[in-house]
Order: structure tokens, then sequence, then C-alpha cells
């Protein structure tokens, strides 16, 4: 690292009704500048991941031994290249036409190319035309490692998908990493997104989140904004614009508290509290806003490779092969009409209805949420932050 700024997490997990009111539009000059900044920021001002000041992003210690191999066929100049937040591989890839929004050097489209095989394809779109570069120079490397040309890489803005040629409905899986926050017009990428999915798709993504609202001063800090933390949605506000773009129903899959130890940019943002988490969205038109019960059930038959004896679904759903495991109505539509759905037995139907799910909830579903931020502690002795945890939905 250039400094002494550091980022430590608790864990190795992979790591963010509306009104029109519900979240501060950003006016257009202003979204101009971010993403103006964001450019210059990863295109002339990192040269590589060794120049980031925080270390948000995980290190390969973290990524699953299973995938290992796969990273180590990826050219040396795309992986020094890489500014993510997590890994972000869901299960059950084989055969799948994926987007990957912020592309940048490729790390993630290479990776994902070699899981979905020669039978699917992998689209990169990103808008830093010398993080593109990078990409397809080693394009015919690539292709020549794993036998097979299925990447493609577009340049472009992750808040216009419509301007792109992408066919609506055609992909089966979007994925993101650490990016979203860098966006200036978060409800536009979202509604891209959701556009571009097929029904029964998913928007599976690493992002970081802020415990509140980031003050509009910060957001137009150039080195906050690149460095992922001053664009982060308040979590509250992500899933108010996830709602309002058409996915009903967020899953939050992981997460892990981001703590700011530089003193200069802990000095900056002060009490915020900064998370990176994984989270899932279903393009699925009939899932509701609250979780119902319908007295509905699933069993996991064991079946997808690497969960032989339990899936881990979301935060608050791992179930366990071979058992009867209830779900609100929409766990059912999400594990039945998506791509997992060969792998489970349904029970049930939507012909009764029981009231709401029990265990719902709606506090700040991180964990380490309650423990105060160094900078606020260091204010006053007396700050404390009381949140749970998220519901079992």
């Amino acid at each position: 690292m250039t400094s002494s700024t550091k980022i430590t997490t608790s864990t190795d997990t992979s790591c963010c009704s509306p009104t029109a009111t519900s979240t501060p539009d950003t006016p257009d000059t202003n979204r101009t500048d971010v993403s103006r900044g964001v450019q210059e920021y990863y295109g002339a001002t990192l040269s590589s991941s060794a120049d980031l000041r925080t270390d948000a992003c995980c290190d390969a210690s973290s990524v699953p031994a299973a995938l290992r191999p796969l990273l180590a066929r990826i050219h040396p100049e795309v992986l020094s290249r890489y500014y993510g937040c997590g890994l972000v591989v869901p299960p059950l890839l084989e055969g799948l036409r994926v987007l990957d929004l912020g592309c940048g050097s490729g790390r993630d489209v290479v990776l994902l190319a070699q899981l979905v095989g020669p039978s699917g394809a992998v689209v990169g779109v990103d808008m830093t035309p010398e993080q593109l570069a990078v990409a397809r120079r080693h394009q015919r490397h690539h292709a020549d490692q794993f036998g097979f040309a299925n990447v493609t890489f577009l340049e472009g803005r992750i808040e216009q998908l419509e301007d792109l040629p992408l066919e609506p409905g055609s992909f089966d899986l979007v994925i993101s990493n650490c990016v979203v926050n860098l966006s200036a017009d978060k409800l536009a990428v979202l509604k891209g997104v959701r556009r571009l999915l097929r029904s029964g798709g998913e928007f599976y993504f690493a992002d970081v989140y802020a415990d509140r609202r980031v003050p509009e001063a910060l957001r137009h800090d150039p080195v906050l904004y690149g460095e992922c933390l001053s664009g982060a949605l308040y979590w509250n506000d992500f899933l108010r614009l996830s709602r309002r773009a058409g996915f009903a129903d967020p899953r939050l899959v992981s997460d892990r508290p981001l703590e700011i130890t530089d003193p200069e940019l802990a000095a900056r943002t002060g009490a915020i509290r900064f998370f990176s988490a994984t989270y899932r969205l279903f393009s699925i038109p009939e899932l509701e806003d609250a979780c119902e019960d319908h007295g509905q059930a699933v069993i996991y038959r064991g079946t997808i490779a690497g969960h032989p004896h339990a899936l881990p679904f979301d935060k608050h759903h791992w179930i366990e092969a071979g058992k009867v495991f209830p779900v609100c109505g929409n766990t059912f539509r999400m594990l039945a009409e998506s791509r997992l759905a060969p792998h489970f037995e349904f029970i049930g139907d939507f012909s009764r209805h029981y009231g709401l799910f029990e265990g719902c909830g709606t506090t700040i579903p991180f964990d380490g949420a309650a423990t105060p931020s160094p900078a606020a502690t260091s204010v006053t002795t007396s700050a404390t932050t009381s949140a749970t945890t998220g519901s079992c939905c």
C-alpha cells in the first residue's frame, strides 16, 4: 500500500414503499463532475491496485480455494489493475449469459468466462478507456488459455445501459464489484439492470454502504469518492431505490464492517460507519415488498456443487439438505422461478395466506452495526449505536 490507510474486517465474507423524495437526486452537472472524477481516478491517478489508499478490496486469502486455480490463469496485468471490494461469484453459472458492470481491466469477466464455459457468455461494461485497453489487450491470451472465446468488452456508462447494444431481458445474471457506489445516478443503474435481466434472473453484487446519508460536502471529495466511501448509499436508501427500480425484496447475502484507521480519512468521514455487503436482487414481477406467509416450504436436494449439506441462500436462509424448510412467499418464488429450481422440492402454493412471515423486521442488517466507529468514540465516550441484525427474511 502507498499509505498507512487500512480497512479492517471482522470476517472473510465477500464484499451496498418509496417516494420520489426518499433519496436526494444529484443534479446533472454534479453527475457529470462525479463521472469525470471517477474516470480520472481509475484511468490516470491509479496505475495499479497498490495505489489505492484503502484496502476495501478482498485479498487473495479470502478467495475460495476452488477458484484460485482460475485466478492463476488470468494475465498478471489484469490482476494488478483490479479495484473491487469482493469476489462476486454465485453458484450455478454454467451456460449463463452474464453482464459485469464496471468491469475495469476484466478480472471478474475472465474468471466468470471460465465458469460459464463455452456455452455461456460474459459481457463487461466500463467507462474508462485505459482500463478497457488492458482487458482487450489480453483477450486473445485468455481465449487461448481456455480454448474458447466467450467474452465481449463494451465502453459505456452503467447509468446509460440502454445506449449500449444489449437486448432487454437477455441476461441471466448481472454482477458488479464495488462499482454502484461510484455512480452519481444509482437509480438509473438499478433500472437499467432490471431492464436487461430475464424473468427469474438476478443482480448479484458487492458494494459499500453507510449507516447514514453521507453529507453533500463529502460526496465531492475526489479521494473519498474514488476510494468507494463517500459515494456509498445509506443502506435504507438502497432498499428504497431497489424497490423503485422493480426489485421488491433485496436479499443480503453477506457483509462486513469497514474500519477506517488512516487518521486523515477518518477525520473526514467522522462518525459514519461503512460496510461492504453482497446483495442479490431477483427480477421476478410477482415479488411483494414484505415477506408474506402462505404456509409454504422447500426441501433442498443437496445437488449444487460445493454445497452438498446446506445452501446459504442469503444471510438469513441456511437451507439444510433433505430437511423441510418453511419459507415466505417471496423466497418460494425466488427458488422456484430461478436457475435454482431443479435443486429443490416445493411444498404448497399461494392459495392460502397467514399474514406476515414471523420474524421480519426493518433494522440495519449489517454485523457490527451496534459498535460505534472509532471517530465517534473519540468525540464522546458515551456515544452508542443501538441497532440489531436483520430479520429471518
